[in-house]
């Protein structure tokens, strides 16, 4: 058994346990460049597996400064500056191979030792004393490590940058040019987001800089064997392709992308490990490239006019950054059509196959909700298993203690990605024909729908997603009524201000009357008490608002419930308290027989023959379910003067189908009965 093998055994049974001096020194050199890749991978599971045991076992948790970096620092502070101090090229190079892999790894333990003092004039001396080719790579390799994290970046004096840039532009040596050039990206962008962050100065690049090192970037892709190399041009992509022009720029030239979709293992190899640094670097890049700018807020929305009415002052109005254009809705989409076009579906499942990184998975959830944005590409998502990919992602993500508060909210891009999914098409499409998929999506759209950082889009798209899932069958119904907290929520988004999120949440309410028992019951089925009347009167008003889809979810619900001589006895009762009961379903069967609408109320109702139905059922039900002759007259009467009688008359009069003439009759025959005796 090798050395690294009796290593990565020790570290696995006992996390915590201390490196022997001389079990260091082989660790530190097993991330020496000339190692073969197996080699390297496994030092990598080592040196994770150490820093994440002495983590563990801390015992004090939360206090700054941290303990347990304190006792990692102690650690690999004197290898590394042991081995930078040396004179012996082979162990300089060493110390920097080691600490590059450090900040890969636990980069927190390795600013501290980035930051002692002389630490970068020994670097810098090195590059004037000991030049060569490897050495100027893993040099290029640690500056860019270290110049993602705010606390190095101060420390990298400007003649780096400048060594950065000369080497940026090495066609002769492929390598170096990408690791130069990723280096320079992190630097810009992190010292330009400081300086942001700080108020002196803002984080726009110059495009100019940019467009060049993308240009550097996509010819490593394009013409690069070296995978070291690719890889280093991918991370800088993903950096740079936050911007408008680089990305309208890339996602035109299709030879680029279908070579860096191709980066993306169809199969996985048995022989080695995914690299993961370059699948994450891929996926990202793609979610730059798929990515709609970002909406504002309700809150959002309304301090930027709050802060607009508050400027009186009159400014010279500046002139528009014609970059802007190519991030605007239509440019986005026509973006997104050039990479499926390109074949970037076909990367999702390749890239999730068998990967344990959750920053792979939640690039391609994120990239996914783009694509779905155009109901068009959600037919080729389903078809490519876009449905069981993002169930993956979410599944991964999510355990049994998550609550609506808890849950991350980066996840809610996959969950509304498969929402968009579940709107379009019906659930059989969706999730196949297992029932188990179904239920598993429940849980995350309702999570999504109470979620305290959810956007009212994101709520309405779980209700409609909830809505058509509960269409599939009454065993869905009951698991989505059960899902803990939904159904309350539900009930308070129908008096949210939202015309939209009120329709879609009386539809889920009115699906769920119908397939659920425990809902019927709670609605007007059990017995009548306040809590029946209050849900039962909130129904009935929405029956008789002005938008039809929500008259239509809510008198069918109404229909539903006075199948139950609960809710006839509760809905009378409201009509005896109220007098509005009979006016509303006379509205539903025919408003034209109506008696003039009060001064104060200026809609003017249309008639649907979905409404009619359910108004002629709803009439029905309640009248024949009455037993006391006085109130049988009392209604015939009540529901005369509502117009109620008059319309059921003009509606058999005009010949309707069976399905309507029949209740129709039958209402019409018990109050003209009752009126006459």
């Amino acid at each position: 058994m090798s050395s690294l093998d009796d290593l990565l055994s020790k570290t696995q049974q006992s996390p915590n346990a201390p490196l022997l001096p001389d079990e260091l020194a082989y660790l530190v050199s097993a991330f020496m460049p000339s190692q073969p890749a197996p080699h390297r991978s496994k030092a990598y599971l080592i040196l994770s597996a150490f820093c994440q045991g002495v983590r563990n076992g801390s015992a004090v948790k939360g206090k700054q400064p941290d303990p347990a970096t304190a006792t990692l620092v102690q650690v690999f502070h004197p290898v590394v500056i042991e081995r930078l101090a040396d004179l012996d090229d082979t162990r300089f190079k060493e110390g920097i191979s080691f600490l590059t892999a450090l900040f890969q790894v636990d980069w927190e333990v390795a600013a501290p030792i980035f930051q002692q003092e002389d630490l970068m004039d020994l670097i810098v001396d090195s590059v004037d004393l000991r030049s060569s080719a490897e050495l100027s790579l893993l040099i290029a390799h640690l500056i860019s490590q270290a110049a993602g994290h705010k606390p190095c970046r101060a420390l990298i004096p400007s003649q780096t940058t400048e060594w950065l840039e000369l080497h940026s532009s090495d066609e002769a040596d492929p390598p170096l040019r990408a690791a130069a050039s990723i280096a320079l990206v992190k630097l810009s962008r992190g010292r330009a987001n400081d300086a942001a962050a700080s108020g002196l100065g803002d984080s726009q690049q110059p495009v100019g800089q940019d467009d060049e090192l993308a240009d550097v970037m996509k010819d490593l892709v394009l013409s690069g064997e070296d995978q070291s190399s690719i890889a280093d041009a991918v991370e800088g992509l993903a950096y740079l392709s936050v911007d408008p022009v680089v990305k309208d720029a890339l996602s035109k030239d299709t030879a680029f992308l279908k070579r860096l979709f191709a980066l993306v293992p169809k199969r996985k190899s048995t022989n080695s490990e995914p690299n993961t640094t370059l699948l994450f670097g891929v996926l990202v890049t793609i979610s730059n490239l798929c990515a709609y700018r970002p909406r504002m807020t309700e809150e959002q929305s309304q301090i930027a006019k709050l802060k607009r009415m508050a400027d009186t002052t009159k400014k010279p109005q500046e002139p528009e950054d014609p970059s802007a254009k190519l991030d605007d809705d239509e440019s986005v989409k026509a973006r997104i059509k050039r990479l499926v076009a390109a074949g970037v579906l076909d990367v999702f499942p390749a890239a999730l196959t068998g990967t344990d990184s959750p920053g792979i998975r939640l690039s391609a959830g994120k990239a996914l909700l783009s694509i779905v944005e155009d109901r068009d590409n959600r037919g080729r998502v389903l078809q490519v298993g876009g449905a069981k990919l993002l169930s993956i992602i979410i599944k991964h993500a999510m355990t049994a203690e998550v609550t609506p508060k808890t849950l991350d909210v980066s996840l809610l891009d996959p969950i509304q990605a498969l929402a968009k999914l579940a709107i379009t098409a019906s659930p059989l499409q969706v999730f196949g024909p297992n029932d188990g998929a179904i239920y598993d999506a429940i849980r995350p759209l309702s999570l999504m729908l109470q979620h305290p950082q959810g956007t009212l889009l994101q709520r309405f798209e779980a209700l409609m997603a909830l809505t058509n899932l509960s269409s599939h069958s009454a065993e869905t119904s009951t698991r989505i009524a059960k899902a803990d907290g939904l159904l309350s929520n539900v009930e308070l988004l129908l008096l949210e201000d939202h015309q939209l999120i009120r329709r879609a949440s009386m539809e889920l309410i009115c699906n769920l009357i119908s397939g659920s028992d425990a809902v019927f019951e709670r609605y007007g089925g059990a017995e009548n008490n306040t809590a029946t009347q209050s849900k039962l009167q909130i129904i009935v008003a929405m029956s008789d608002v002005e938008d039809l889809g929500t008259r239509l979810a809510a008198s069918g619900a109404l229909a539903t419930l006075t199948d139950s001589p609960t809710a006839c006895a509760a809905v009378l009762e409201l009509q005896a308290e109220r007098h509005r009961v009979l006016p509303i379903l006379a509205q539903l069967v025919d408003p034209s027989a109506c008696p003039a609408n009060d001064e104060d109320d200026e809609r003017s109702m249309e008639s649907d023959p979905g409404l009619v139905h359910r108004g002629i059922v709803c009439a029905r039900n309640l009248v024949v379910s009455i037993k006391d002759d006085a109130m049988r007259k009392e209604v015939a009467k009540q529901a005369t003067e509502a117009g109620l009688v008059q319309g059921l008359v003009n509606i058999v009069r005009s010949s309707p189908a069976e399905v309507l003439l029949k209740p129709a009759m039958e209402c019409l025959k018990c109050l003209l009965d009752n009126l006459k005796s």
